[in-house]
């Protein structure tokens, strides 16, 4: 995809190619694909404090309004949505809004590796020690999204998961083992977004942003890195989750405005991914999965 192509993912539901709509999508563009658009990029990128204030932005009671417009636009299933919209009291509560429990059961079989959130999904069955991962034209090693060449000769011929998220996609993410999970350790500090169009601008974008690290000593596939990745606009990553015991399923954090990326590591040997991503994925294309749904499985 170049920077003025249409960006398509597979609905894993239906099967079929999608066309991405990007909220956004001017601005995106003027902040990505001009000079003085990226310089402004650039210079927001460096400072929480814009993200901050973006976010008490769509804090405010009468960014309520958004609401409903938002949810016609990108057609969101409300009856999968906890509360009614006009009960929420700014937009921000509404995009990370929580679903009924029905709405995203996870697969019973222990042996199923499941999504951990909403999202495009791309997977790497194979990491070697010089591994760059492909997302949407971003180029980066293990190294650097975990921020330690120790932590990465970990997952040396291990396996790795991205999911993109959309601003219109669920944004809480959930651990997808029961297991003994880590602290969580903030990495990086700069705000770009993480859509496609800013990742074929700067692909060292995963290297950059503001991330979250967490080990998990899963049940069921060993210990994996667990990162989240913020994004422009994306005011913080809230953790929900106690360091300790975690049970499959459970809700570990949400994610306030913006899009953003969550990437999961697994060690050699602990996960075959389904078969349809593994192809996908060989030819960059995305796809679109929910939380709980089965994406892999043990050896």
């Amino acid at each position: 995809m170049g920077l003025t192509g249409i960006i398509h993912f597979r609905d894993r539901q239906s099967g079929q190619l999608v066309p991405e709509s990007i909220p956004a999508e001017s601005a995106l563009r003027w902040f990505y694909q001009s000079r003085l658009g990226f310089l402004c990029t650039l210079f927001c990128a460096r400072r929480a404090s814009f993200c901050q204030l973006y976010g008490w932005w769509q804090e405010r009671p009468s960014s309520r309004q958004r609401i409903t417009p938002f949810a016609a636009r990108y057609q969101l299933d409300l009856t999968e949505v906890e509360l009614p919209p006009d009960q929420y009291p700014s937009f921000n509560a509404f995009f990370s809004r929580r679903l009924k429990p029905e709405a995203r059961p996870f697969a019973q079989e222990p042996e199923a590796l499941c999504a951990p959130t909403d999202g495009k999904v791309l997977v790497c069955p194979c990491l070697g020690t010089s591994t760059l991962l492909p997302v949407k034209g971003a180029l980066v090693s293990v190294a650097q999204i975990l921020d330690s060449q120790q932590d990465a000769r970990h997952y040396a011929g291990g396996s790795a998961l991205v999911v993109r998220l959309a601003p219109y996609d669920y944004h809480r993410f959930h651990f997808p083992d029961s297991g003994q999970a880590g602290p969580a350790r903030y990495l990086g500090r700069k705000y770009h977004s993480v859509n496609p169009l800013a990742l074929e601008r700067e692909p060292r974008i995963f290297a950059l942003n503001r991330r979250v690290l967490t080990f998990l000593d899963s049940d069921h596939f060993g210990r994996l890195s667990y990162v989240e990745v913020g994004a422009f606009a994306v005011g913080s990553m809230v953790q929900t989750y106690t360091p300790g015991s975690v049970a499959r399923g459970q809700e570990k954090g949400y994610f306030q405005f913006g899009g953003s990326t969550l990437v999961l590591f697994f060690e050699p040997g602990r996960v075959v991914f389904d078969a349809d991503l593994i192809c996908d994925s060989a030819q960059g294309l995305e796809v679109h999965v929910k939380t709980g749904s089965r994406i892999g499985q043990q050896p």
